[in-house]
């Protein structure tokens, strides 16, 4: 999927044509096509200049402000896993992934096998297999309805052998843009228990999805309050905009206080040779936002400002494609949701938007949404009517 994107974006710059769209994006753009810092994120990181703060080395696992904030934010400030949570910081979501991964991989009782969804983001079969583990799919993604394929899910989640590991993204499922309905996730985290399945969590979305932190990260809570023990890999690229500050945090869900203190442990004794200890500016700015009120409130609103953006260009992109007298049902493209969103589009298809319309996005049918903006929605839609109508 890199080398797909790497492509799409030098096809993109070798297209003179100026009403271009680049739908390959893997990040957020404002409805000029920019990128976009958050205003709260400017706030905090000058309040962090201006603090004059050391660049001493943080602690293997990074800064306990920013880990504190970052579990409160996952799990709820009322969690019962906040007294028995081992969380460290990690270098983004990608980072939390593969230190779960050696993690796992090192002591887990059972097989050392992990199953990711049928698809998944890329570099997830990546991250788990350089780790050791093996990687087994499991069915999610139903290409005539575009939608949840949950009996297949479900039914794979069954046929796994007892205390199998499964990795589920928690929200914003990258790249369909399908989630599970909360009465859905009730379903699936009954099976997952009377398996005695694992479960790892990737939340790289949470609030950026819905526009609401607490919605985004209903699976995780209710998995634990169903008593699963489970670990997470957060990430605040997304959702704070802090893409190349590498921001994220690992944390598992231990069966005790005494649990959490023996998990710690092993946590440093894997994080230290892979990096010895995180990067410090972007999680001071994190801890900022998540720790003073006022600007914690200023995010909130701010990220729900990029979900809102994001679920209108949906909406629109519906809205023309059925003006111009499309047959076909376009209602997966606002049932989904996240930064991506699966049109069902062939490759052929894929292909004519490019060569024909100047429009690129990966030949799957995936398209970022944050690359559609007010300006080009009405032109995306009628090459799409065009190419598929």
């Amino acid at each position: 999927m890199a080398q797909a994107i790497l492509g799409i974006t030098e096809a993109f710059k070798a297209d003179s044509f100026d009403k271009k769209i680049n739908l390959g994006v893997g990040a957020y753009r404002d409805d000029k096509g920019k990128p976009y810092v958050l205003p709260s994120v400017r706030t905090a990181e000058d309040k962090v200049i201006s603090s004059r703060m050391n660049k001493e080395y943080a602690g293997i696992t990074g800064l306990p402000d920013f880990t504190k904030a970052a579990a409160v934010l996952a799990y709820g400030k009322n969690s019962s896993a906040l007294d028995r949570l081992a969380i460290t910081q990690s270098i983004s979501g990608t980072g939390a992934l593969r230190i779960g991964a050696a993690f796992l991989e090192r002591f887990y009782p059972g097989a050392k096998k992990i199953y990711i969804p049928t698809p998944s983001w890329a570099n997830h079969g990546a991250v788990f297999k350089d780790a050791g583990l093996e990687v087994e799919k499991y069915s999610y993604y139903d290409k005539k309805t575009i939608g949840l394929d949950f009996q297949g899910m479900i039914a794979d989640i069954k046929a796994a052998p007892k205390g199998s590991i499964f990795l589920f993204h928690a929200c914003a499922h990258n790249p369909t843009g399908v989630d599970p309905t909360p009465e859905q996730w009730k379903e699936i985290s009954a099976v997952v228990k009377d398996a005695g399945h694992y479960a790892f969590f990737d939340m790289a979305y949470q609030g950026f999805a819905s526009g609401d932190t607490d919605k985004d990260a209903f699976a995780v809570r209710h998995f634990v309050e169903q008593g699963h023990n489970i670990c997470l890999a957060q990430s605040f690229a997304k959702n704070m905009g802090l893409y190349g500050e590498r921001v994220g945090a690992f944390s598992i869900v231990a069966a005790s206080a005494e649990e959490k203190k023996r998990i710690d442990s092993q946590i440093k004794i894997l994080v230290r040779p892979l990096y010895s200890n995180p990067p410090i500016h972007g999680a001071r700015i994190a801890a900022e936002i998540l720790n003073d009120p006022a600007l914690y409130n200023q995010w909130l609103a701010e990220v729900k400002e990029m979900a809102d953006r994001i679920i209108t260009m949906r909406a629109l992109l519906k809205e023309k494609l059925e003006k111009l007298g499309s047959k076909h049902d376009w209602s997966h493209i606002t049932n989904q949701i996240g930064m991506f969103a699966y049109t069902g589009l062939d490759a052929k298809q894929m292909d004519a938007l490019a060569q024909e319309h100047s429009v690129y996005a990966t030949k799957d049918g995936r398209i970022s949404v944050a690359g559609i903006t007010s300006d080009n929605v009405g032109r995306l839609a009628e090459a799409i009517y065009k190419v598929k109508g």
